[in-house]
């Protein structure tokens, strides 16, 4: 019996995290802070509120601020030093000033976005795994659907969050059907060795009837050939982007990833 609720087990380790991440969003206040800042007017009012609504109940989850920043930059900064000047003059942070806080820039006057991670957002979301949240959404910027981009900027941004460094948020691994799928294979494969156990033991083998006298390895031998040896030219990967983090002119530390859209 042990055997058999062994993968149901397994499951309910496994689906845990994500029902209680559920059960957070559906269950914490949203608040009504200004999160989305579209200086640029990508958005409709509608979509506006909807974006902003979204990062309000994304944030009782991490206790982070997920913050949205849309500019047409008329005085020419890099978006870097956009991103940490927002960060400094309107000190961000769930709970606290200059707190947790994520922050998606887009100076669409050089067509760039910059996403930073503040306090403890900064260690989850390190400059890798916000190049792998950039990469996602740039398409979407590319096309125009900024709504689309911000939602998934905000829903990948908490998710990646739930997972310590060191592990790969979009490892096919953590994907809860083929999680399911192991399980029920598992399974599966218990209940066929448990049931193979049932009948009768084969106690006959090859040995039983071998003489070890008259059989054995006659003679063996072994010639060298050739040798080859193959070249492959590697090489150098011609996608854009990247950058990392920085400290802001107010001292405060960042983690970053720069791209074009």
């Amino acid at each position: 019996m042990l055997l058999l609720l062994l993968p149901i087990l397994l499951l309910a380790l496994t689906i845990w995290p994500a029902v209680q991440t559920i059960h957070a969003s559906d269950t914490a206040t949203v608040g009504n802070k200004k999160l989305v800042y579209d200086d640029a007017g990508l958005l409709s009012d509608q979509e506006r509120q909807e974006v902003n609504r979204m990062a309000n109940e994304y944030g009782p989850v991490q206790q982070t601020d997920f913050v949205i920043y849309t500019t047409n930059n008329p005085e020419y900064k890099d978006v870097q030093i956009l991103t940490e000047d927002l960060y400094d003059s309107k000190g961000f942070g769930y709970d606290k000033g200059f707190g947790n806080t994520v922050i998606l820039t887009m100076d669409m006057r050089n067509r760039e976005v910059y996403l930073a991670g503040f306090g403890k957002a900064e260690t989850l979301l390190n400059d890798q795994r916000l190049n792998q949240i950039r990469e996602k959404i740039t398409p979407y910027l590319s096309n125009g659907n900024y709504k689309m981009a911000f939602e998934q900027y905000i829903q990948t941004s908490s998710r990646y969050m739930n997972y310590k460094l060191g592990v790969n948020p979009d490892s096919f691994l953590l994907n809860i059907w083929f999680q399911l799928a192991a399980a029920i294979l598992l399974g599966i494969i218990i209940v066929w060795i448990m049931a193979a156990r049932t009948g009768g033991r084969i106690t006959v083998n090859r040995a039983t009837y071998e003489d070890p006298n008259a059989s054995g390895l006659l003679d063996q031998h072994d010639r060298f050939i050739r040798t080859s040896v193959s070249k492959r030219k590697i090489e150098k990967s011609s996608s854009s982007g990247g950058g990392g983090g920085g400290t802001s002119s107010g001292g405060h530390s960042h983690s970053g990833s720069r791209g074009s859209f």
